[in-house]
């Protein structure tokens, strides 16, 4: 059955997290300090959770935990380095989490950059977006048991229709390099994950989702030919969303009380998406639901982390 709720893509975080009490739960969010990430962080510290910024530029985070404090109330607002694209960060941060973690939010992440490579060979958006938060939360997956009822959300994006995972060259290592198609398996990578993480987790007491938050102007879009951004705002081709608005589909994977324990699903606007159907906008493709492919990406990504492809 597709989940609804009485949130749209009009809701904002604040509306959606109204009346839910976080006190006593920890939660990291990945890219905390800044566009969509900065305002899920500010909604579960404002419902009282205890809210560590994982963020790749401390200084920034921690100009943004002061934010934080000063407009929710809350002097649990923390700050902890985090770069994705490097996993000796991600076997630090890792190493240095005690004790419970209840929401974990992979929020961070790099759209359509030139083509680089991280030391391991591996393409950046990739790396990213899936492998340094595949490696996050394996890595924090005891912290998350240890928790009871924890929660996992993986930010996807409307991008993943353009491509699934291309498992014969992941890493554009024989096919010409496309930045747009580069994003769009990155992001069909984190929905798999969701829906692989939650057949292997729930009995831990994880609930794991995957989310497209909506079109959002922010440091993410800095590599977007202006021309064409500007072409497609004019033309209306995106309606697009507040910071808030964006952070909302986020919180609500994260704190809905109707959501617990159901999971393994793509939200769009507040709501579990439609399937998608070829020349309407929206909704969630086949591919990036796969129970096969989703298995097949855990494989590899094990086998990517493992130094073994």
């Amino acid at each position: 059955m597709r989940i609804t709720t009485p949130f749209d893509e009009r809701s904002t975080a604040a509306e959606v997290v109204a009346g839910v009490d976080l006190t006593g739960r920890r939660a990291v969010v990945t890219g905390g300090s800044s566009g969509i990430g900065v305002e899920t962080a500010r909604a579960l510290a404002a419902a009282g959770a205890e809210v560590t910024l994982a963020v790749r530029d401390p200084e920034a985070g921690r100009r943004s935990a002061e934010d934080l404090r000063s407009s929710t109330g809350s002097k649990q607002v923390l700050v902890a380095p985090l770069d994705l694209a490097d996993q000796r960060s991600v076997r630090a941060f890792v190493a240095a989490w005690e004790g419970p973690l209840h929401l974990l939010v992979n929020n961070a992440g790099v759209m359509r950059t030139p083509e680089q490579r991280t030391p391991e060979g591996w393409e950046l958006q990739f790396a990213t977006n899936h492998l340094g938060h595949f490696a996050l939360a394996a890595g924090l997956h005891p912290a998350l048991a240890a928790a009871g009822h924890a929660r996992v959300v993986s930010l996807s994006s409307v991008a993943h229709l353009q491509a699934p995972v291309d498992f014969d060259d992941i890493h554009f290592r024989r096919r010409a390099y496309d930045p747009g198609t580069a994003y769009a398996q990155s992001k069909t990578a984190t929905a798999l994950f969701a829906v692989e993480a939650q057949r292997r987790w729930a009995g831990h007491g994880i609930t794991v989702n995957a989310v497209h938050p909506g079109a959002i102007l922010s440091n993410l879009t800095r590599h977007m030919d202006q021309e064409a951004l500007d072409a497609t705002i004019a033309t209306g081709g995106y309606v697009f969303k507040t910071p808030e608005q964006g952070a909302a589909t986020s919180v609500l994977a994260a704190t809905w009380p109707q959501l617990d324990g159901v999971g393994g699903r793509y939200f769009e606007d507040c709501n579990q998406a439609h399937a998608h159907v070829d020349g309407t906008p929206g909704g969630v493709a086949a591919h990036a639901l796969d129970p096969e492919a989703a298995d097949r990406l855990w494989q590899a990504s094990l086998d990517s982390l493992a130094g073994t492809v």
